[in-house]
């Protein structure tokens, strides 16, 4: 049995595309539970026009992300803390920090997708990474200065 699928599985493929599953699987299993369609000449031609359209859509998002991206590497994150002796911040600087700027200066970045290379404890300058997109990563320099 062919069947299109509606949604990514892993042992099987990506959404849209056609495979070949046992009669059994598809009918009990992937159909009741919405995961996939009969592939039929009408449903093959319908999902083709939905990648068709669902790339577009993908470009425009990619397109976004590169935007922001630029936008993200001009900018200063400067984060101020505590310092005690030797220079060393009380805690660490999280990425809840720096969305928290991020969001001061009108970009709202949800902290999950900010990674930092190493735990921040004490004052500098060190690099982050963030995710915008799963082809578009933005390096940013976080400053921890003095309160």
């Amino acid at each position: 049995m062919k069947v299109i699928l509606k949604q990514d599985i892993d042992t099987l493929g990506s959404a849209g595309e056609v495979i070949r599953v046992k009669n059994g699987y598809g009918r009990n299993y992937l159909i009741p539970r919405g995961m996939a369609v009969q592939a039929t000449p009408r449903n093959i031609k319908e999902a083709e026009e939905n990648l068709r359209q669902q790339s577009h859509k993908l470009e425009r998002v990619k397109n976004d992300a590169t935007a922001l991206a630029e936008r993200l590497e001009a900018l200063d994150i400067v984060i101020p803390a505590k310092v005690g002796e030797e220079n060393r911040i009380f805690g660490s600087v999280t990425t809840q920090q720096v969305a928290e700027v991020l969001k001061s200066k009108g970009l709202d970045i949800d902290r999950r997708k900010i990674e930092l290379d190493e735990e921040i404890r004490s004052l500098g300058v060190y690099p982050a990474t963030i995710k915008l997109h799963a082809d578009v990563v933005a390096s940013v320099k976080v400053q921890v200065v003095p309160e």
